[in-house]
């Protein structure tokens, strides 16, 4: 279906990956985008409301209109905030860090916005996922986000061994996530799991003044102590 000019689009907005000035991240227009909607799509309302304000802190709080979309939201409730497009309105869709629609529940708006003949404008913004892979030295021809794996120590194990023989089977580079509290308990099991010639990346805090982007084989991760605890991280391993 082809967009309709009478609609409005939506635009989808990255966010900062962690606390600081968001202007040293994203481009300006980011910034004038924020400055023209009133209409979001959103994961959590507080934190939105407060990176809006950070980008535009003349922007009248009031006349925002915000849509909750997380793992709570029905399925029901996702074709009402599209609305305001039908409507001929643009709406902006946020993450709560980074990129909407990678590794974010944002996607089934994008999706529902091409069924609607809704043009979809991405704008520029950071994505941990791209930036852990350009700085990690991996694949960055061929490479696969495989999101959360298995927190079961066992299925763990067996889930990073399987990663490991597809790198190596298709070199390609596979790159999965940890909630944050976890991080540093993932970091000593990935190392134990692997073949110790195996590269690891691990690049946590990413854009941030506590950034930490290295890579290794697992045999040198195994002589050397971080502390991963709460700061996001992005685990990308490559076995030649």
């Amino acid at each position: 279906m082809k967009p309709n000019t009478h609609l409005g689009k939506l635009y989808l907005i990255p966010t900062t990956l962690g606390d600081g000035d968001p202007m040293d991240v994203l481009p300006q227009t980011i910034k004038r985008a924020v400055e023209l909607l009133d209409d979001y799509i959103v994961e959590n309302e507080k934190t939105a409301r407060k990176f809006i304000k950070s980008i535009q802190p003349e922007k009248v709080q009031a006349t925002l209109r915000l849509s909750a979309l997380n793992k709570y939201t029905d399925v029901s409730e996702h074709a009402k905030m599209l609305q305001p497009c039908l409507e001929g309105k643009n709406v902006g869709l946020m993450s709560e860090a980074g990129c909407p629609g990678v590794a974010d529940p944002g996607a089934v708006i994008v999706k529902l916005a091409h069924e609607k003949g809704i043009q979809v404008v991405p704008l520029v913004g950071p994505s941990s996922i791209l930036l852990a892979i350009m700085a990690s030295g991996m694949n960055g021809q061929s490479f696969a986000f495989n999101g959360y794996i298995p927190i079961d120590k066992s299925e763990k194990r067996s889930t990073i061994k399987n990663l490991e023989k597809l790198s190596q089977d298709k070199n390609q580079s596979q790159i999965f996530i940890e909630t944050p509290f976890r991080n540093n308990k993932m970091l000593e099991d990935i190392v134990q799991a692997l073949n110790p010639s195996t590269y690891l990346c691990v690049a946590a805090d990413i854009t941030l003044p506590t950034e930490f982007i290295k890579t290794m084989r697992a045999s040198d991760w195994k002589k050397i102590k971080i502390d991963l605890h709460n700061r996001p991280a992005i685990f990308i391993i490559h076995k030649m």
